[in-house]
């Protein structure tokens, strides 16, 4: 649908919000004071009250056009009251992620310049105070909560939140005239937002967006697929990731949908019962796990069981699939008996899922296909807004990330000669468009004005002609966009053919035995994998058969163990090509995770840190090949 207001920047459209909504008793956030308590509603009017306020003490502050505002916060309300402010006053948003540790949260500080720095809990307070003295521009901390550690609180450099909003409160008649007059200088080529790339490898690099390029994003994706004010999304992924910040928060307030903030990210399997969204966005690992959950508890059941959750999911595909009569009598059956629990654990009413981040394995497509509860997988980075395609209700393709959006022109670039051999503008949706494989080009309003401070970067992600460089591996498949893997990905064999990872991984994935895995096997004669277990269903499998261990070391030393594995790895391999077969493989005891490094906070797999960390591992798996 069109959005509810006419707006050209993030700041008209906060300014044109506030007016539409003000005094209509519209709610804008809901929040858990408490884990136990109730979803609470926060009104456009406190939102009003609250932006404008902060904008006044920034002002206060000395923050001037074009100067950043860091936030360093897991998704709440003081990190949405923060940013707006910040747009309201032509400010730029510098967000990090809650996950990284100081140094990191240094290199940045640094490199942007940020003036101010807001953070949410005592943990992440403390960071701020360890790299304060380091970052020059740096001239106070804004903490969300009392820290429990007092001492934190008492650097002299330290505010809290509250005080600040009562404080900017204070100053506000005499400063309304000045932040008046900001909001009108705030222009659509103005940069935004600085979202520093998360990154496989090398230094973060802060993408440049500029309201225009966030604008026109929003506008595209609400052309794209329906979302309305009756809508409610429940809102997890962090707000620092392009992915979040367009789609699930800027998107959805310029169509007056309700966010609900998840109190974490390991809560939402709680909280969906509780908010009942109607829209979810999310990366594929939600989808995974709820996925093997419901095949581990299918597998576990009576052989009734099993083939009354066989029949509901053919059922399902065939419904899906346009049959109806019969079929449709049966649906209404296995929803009852099988997919209504499903759908009761994500609170019932979510008739959206989106997801984009990483590729969707293509069997849980399907499956949540079969159950009535189709996702809509699309596709992005950060340098482009970030979406650049998706798929539409009632027009999903399985494997595919949909269709080019309204505004923004990709192509698809041969690897060897470099022509672009096909391209599709938003405004077309050709139905007979198939093209070779090559890299993914990108041409539109939402392509970024480059990276901060690093000019050499820009012109490597963008040529000449203006064509943005994504870095991925794919093709038209009849219109529909098909991601391969990355082009940094590529395994070359010791044979010379190319094996891109991603849908081997991807594949394995769906294993209730696995989760997570990293091909490996560049300059050699086969593939192999490093695996983490699923520990949950090994240390089950090994107390049902009487196997004893003493952690997770010796519980993945057992041999009865790597039988499983064995078995589960050719049965996978059988659907691959000769030379994509996993041939060995060497489990491991600990989770890939953003704290150890292995893994971005978008949870992209760092593979260079994991061939380092076991490179020992892979070269025990090839030794006796060379």
């Amino acid at each position: 649908m069109p959005t509810t207001v006419a707006f050209e920047t993030l700041t008209e459209l906060f300014l044109n919000l506030s007016r539409k909504y003000k005094n209509a008793g519209k709610a804008a956030f809901y929040y858990k004071p408490t884990p136990d308590s109730e979803y609470q509603p926060i009104f456009w009017k406190q939102v009003s009250d609250d932006v404008y306020s902060i904008a006044a003490y920034l002002l206060e502050q000395g923050i001037q056009k074009g100067d950043r505002v860091g936030i360093l916060s897991e998704n709440r309300y003081e990190w949405a009251v923060v940013d707006l402010a910040t747009q309201l006053i032509g400010g730029i948003n510098v967000s990090l992620y809650t996950t990284l540790p100081a140094g990191q949260c240094e290199y940045i500080l640094q490199d942007s310049g940020a003036k101010i720095f807001f953070v949410s809990t005592g943990l992440q307070l403390k960071k701020a105070v360890e790299v304060f003295e380091n970052c020059e521009e740096l001239k106070e901390v804004v903490a969300f909560d009392q820290p429990k550690l007092e001492h934190l609180a008492e650097e002299e450099y330290v505010r809290m939140f509250e005080d600040v909003l009562s404080k900017g409160g204070k100053h506000l008649s005499k400063k309304s005239e000045t932040i008046k007059k900001r909001s009108l200088q705030v222009h659509p080529e103005d940069v935004a937002t600085l979202i520093y790339t998360s990154g496989t490898t090398g230094k973060p690099k802060g993408a440049m967006l500029t309201h225009h390029n966030i604008v026109s994003n929003v506008k595209a994706a609400t052309q794209h697929i329906y979302w309305d004010d009756k809508d409610r999304l429940l809102s997890f992924l962090p707000l620092c990731h392009s992915f979040e910040r367009t789609g699930g928060y800027y998107a959805m307030i310029s169509s007056g949908v309700e966010i609900y903030y998840a109190e974490s990210v390991d809560t939402v399997s709680k909280n969906m019962p509780e908010a009942k969204p109607t829209i979810m966005i999310s990366v594929p690992r939600l989808f995974e796990k709820m996925y093997n959950l419901i095949v581990k508890s299918v597998e576990e059941g009576s052989d009734t069981k099993q083939k009354i959750f066989n029949w509901a999911v053919e059922t399902g595909r065939r419904y899906a699939e346009g049959e109806r009569g019969l079929i449709s009598l049966q649906k209404k059956v296995a929803d009852k008996l099988v997919f209504d629990k499903l759908k009761q654990r994500t609170g019932g009413h979510v008739r959206l899922f989106v997801s984009g981040g990483a590729a969707l394995p293509p069997e849980i497509d399907t499956f949540f296909q079969c159950a009535g509860m189709n996702i809509l997988q699309g596709y992005g980075l950060t340098e482009t807004s970030p979406v650049m395609a998706v798929n539409q209700p009632g027009k999903e393709r399985v494997g595919t990330v949909g269709t080019i959006i309204p505004g923004v022109t990709v192509g698809i670039q041969n690897l060897e000669d470099g022509k672009i051999t096909a391209q599709i503008s938003g405004e077309d949706y050709p139905t007979d468009i198939t093209s070779p494989e090559g890299e993914i080009l990108c041409k539109g309003p939402n392509v970024m004005k480059g990276y901060w401070n690093n000019q050499e970067a820009t012109d490597e992600m963008i040529d000449e002609d203006g064509w943005l460089h994504t870095g991925d591996v794919g093709k038209f498949d009849k219109g529909y966009l098909k991601i391969t893997d990355r082009i940094k990905h590529m395994i070359v064999n010791a044979g010379g053919k190319n094996i891109y990872p991603g849908p081997i991984e991807d594949m394995l994935k769906t294993s209730k035995w696995i989760d997570q895995i990293v091909v490996v096997g560049e300059a050699q004669n086969y593939m192999a994998a490093i695996i983490v277990p699923d520990f949950e269903a090994i240390a089950k499998f090994a107390r049902e058969n009487g196997l004893k261990y003493s952690g997770n070391e010796e519980l993945i030393a057992l041999d009865e163990i790597k039988e499983i594995y064995k078995k589960e790895i050719r049965s996978f391999s059988k659907d691959l090509a000769s030379h994509e077969k996993i041939r060995d493989f060497r489990l491991v005891a600990n989770e890939f995770t953003v704290e150890t490094g292995e893994i971005t906070p978008t949870l992209k797999v760092k593979r260079r840190v994991i061939a380092d960390k076991y490179g020992h591992l892979i070269e025990d798996i090839f030794k006796d090949d060379e």
